[in-house]
This record gives structure tokens, C-alpha cells and sequence, in this order.
């Protein structure tokens, strides 16, 4: 066993020692040039702030991606699929048939409540940050969301991406604009575990955590619907399936601060902090940037037809330097958000 893990060590490593990291200005340069003369930001219908409490949960049952909650049980396999698995499809449909009469308690007895809130701000690209300003005039700027670049080499004609790629630069004169939003249906959800517990059933508590966090995500996909056909209203007339949701053939992306392509966590203070998450929605931040309740989802959205979403990768040192500078932080800080990262060692 040892020997195997030291091989495996050996050969991740090779890996990211055989893999080039650019000078952090090449990197820049070689990022996406989107054709701003072509294409004129769509204005959202609904600018501003929206706060959707008490969300219908019934509403958001058919957006449920089953095939994750099968996982969170160690069940590997796409659903519904799995249900006629010739190794675990036994297990799979029993779990399933009772997540589904504890899903319809929860929504007939209200047990858990879903909340959301949602904005739409003018907004502008200037180099790797993205800046957000308190009006349509553009005069003064709200905040900036600060960005990390793809510093890897990558094969020819493949940029190096930032998420600021995807909104127009302010010298462009194009008025563009962003979205960020934070929903949960984790409120009550400790009430509900606690019942089970003291009737030593963790069986059904773990179910009811894997269906919070389900119709979470299910909450996250039917905002960002709406947004996409109501709030911004960039594509009125889509109109998609839950399969087709799933596999995100939608126009528009809804990046998490602390994923791939924005992997600082960092950044959802500002996002909190723009949108009053805590105030509209009762999500609070821990130090650690973890989101309470545990089911809760926040985000961005960008809205550019070409707007897909990728992996940071490793960056170099010139990159976490300039970044620390942008965010004001010392550098070590930045090395301790970023250390899974970092293609050097600090």
C-alpha cells in the first residue's frame, strides 16, 4: 500500500512539475478577446435587488437533480438509471422510496424554508477585476470583484481564462452587467434532524440533509431559470427540461466563489456584502467563509453568450503577489486561501 501511494504521489506530481507556468503579463496577454463591437449587453428587466422569501418548495421539486443525493450515499450511478443497477439498484430504490415519502412531508408540512435573493448590477471588465457600480451612470463604483487568471500553458489558440473575460471592458463603452445571488432551503433543518436523533433514527436524518441540500441546488437552478427568462430576461422564450438543465445547455454561468474558476472563498464577503445575503436571507459566513445553514448556494452570473465555465489551475507567485496587492491582503493570506493553487511552494 505504501508503495502504491508513493507511486501515485509520484506520478501527480510529475504531472504539475511538467506543466508551464506563464509569465503572469504572457498569461494576460494571451486571455479571451470577445468581439464587444458586435454584441450590446442585454439590460436586465429587473436592475436592483430582489429577496424571495419563503420560496414554494412544491415549486422546486421537479428541478431536483436526484443523481448527487445517490452519490452522497456512496451509490455510484446517474438516475434514474440507477434504480435498475444490477449492483446497486436494490439499495437504490429502497433509499430512494423513502426520500420520497420524507421529501413529501417536507414540503406538505413546510419543515424546512427556502429563501433567496438576487441582483442585478451595471458593471464593467477593467483588466482581471470586474468593477460594479452604484448606478447606471457608471460614475462611482459599488465594489470590484477581483480575479484570477489561467497561468498554465495551454495548446494553441486556447486563452487563458478569467471571468472578467466575459464582461465587457470598460474602455470598450459597452454597458454590461453582472448578477450574484444566495439561496438556502436549509432554515428549520436542524429542528427536523434533532426529532430524529432523539428517536435514534439517523437513518432519516442524513436523508432529510441530503434532500436540504437538493432542493438548495434545485432553488439555485430555478433562479438562475428565472433569471434567465424574468430578472435579466436575456432569453425569454427558453424553455428546457431537468436533464437539460442539468447538463447546462443554457445560455449564461453561475461560478461559486470557492470553485474552480474562482477559487479564492474570500470573495463571497463581497458578494455578501453587495447583496445583504445575511439580512435578506439569514446565510451567515463563518471565518472560514463557509456558508450557514450548510444548505446554501451563492454565486455569480454572467450572462455572455460564450461565457462557460473552466478551472483556475495552478498559479504562479507573480500572480498571487499582484492579487494580493488588488485585494488588499498580504501575500501570505492569499497563499492561505489559495494553497491547493499555488504552483509553487510558499
Amino acid at each position: 500500500m505504501r508503495a502504491e501511494y508513493e507511486r501515485l504521489r509520484a506520478e501527480y506530481g510529475s504531472r504539475d512539475a511538467e506543466r508551464v507556468i506563464l509569465p503572469l503579463a504572457e498569461a494576460r496577454r494571451r486571455g479571451l478577446r470577445l468581439d464587444w463591437d458586435t454584441y450590446d449587453p442585454p439590460r436586465p428587466c429587473r436592475p436592483g435587488v430582489t429577496v424571495l422569501d419563503d420560496y414554494p418548495l412544491e415549486e422546486l421539486v421537479p428541478y431536483i437533480d436526484w443523481t448527487p443525493f445517490f452519490q452522497a450515499w456512496e451509490l455510484k450511478g446517474s438516475y434514474p438509471a440507477i434504480l435498475e443497477d444490477s449492483t446497486v439498484g436494490d439499495a437504490a430504490r429502497k433509499l430512494f422510496v423513502d426520500a420520497q415519502a420524507l421529501l413529501k412531508r417536507i414540503v406538505a408540512e413546510r419543515l424546512v424554508q427556502a429563501r433567496a435573493v438576487v441582483g442585478l448590477f451595471p458593471a464593467n471588465a477593467r483588466g482581471d477585476d470586474i468593477e460594479i457600480y452604484t448606478g447606471e451612470d457608471r460614475a462611482n463604483v459599488q465594489t470590484v470583484l477581483r480575479g484570477l487568471r489561467q497561468q498554465f500553458e495551454k495548446g494553441p489558440g486556447r486563452p487563458n481564462l478569467t471571468l472578467s473575460d466575459y464582461v465587457a471592458p470598460k474602455d470598450s463603452g459597452k454597458p454590461d452587467w453582472v448578477g450574484g445571488f444566495a439561496v438556502t432551503a436549509g432554515h428549520g433543518l436542524d429542528a427536523v434532524c434533532a426529532a430524529f436523533e432523539r428517536d435514534h433514527d439517523d437513518y432519516s436524518s442524513i436523508i432529510a440533509k441530503a434532500l436540504a441540500d437538493r432542493l438548495t441546488e434545485a432553488l439555485a437552478e430555478r433562479l438562475h431559470e428565472r433569471v434567465r427568462t424574468e430578472f435579466w430576461g436575456y432569453a425569454p422564450e427558453e424553455k428546457n427540461d431537468v436533464a437539460t438543465l442539468v447538463a447546462e445547455r443554457f445560455r449564461g454561468i453561475r461560478p461559486a466563489p470557492g470553485y474552480p474558476a474562482c477559487p479564492d472563498h474570500t470573495e463571497k464577503r463581497t458578494l455578501f456584502d453587495l447583496l445583504d445575503v445575511t439580512g435578506a436571507t439569514g446565510i451567515t459566513l463563518t471565518e472560514s467563509c463557509a456558508m450557514l445553514p450548510a444548505a446554501s448556494v451563492s454565486g455569480w452570473y454572467f450572462a455572455h453568450p460564450e461565457a462557460k465555465y473552466f478551472g483556475l489551475g495552478r498559479v504562479g507567485q507573480d500572480q498571487v503577489t499582484d492579487y494580493a496587492a488588488r485585494k488588499g491582503m498580504t501575500q501570505e493570506e492569499v497563499e492561505r486561501w489559495l494553497s491547493a493553487n499555488l504552483a509553487y511552494t510558499p
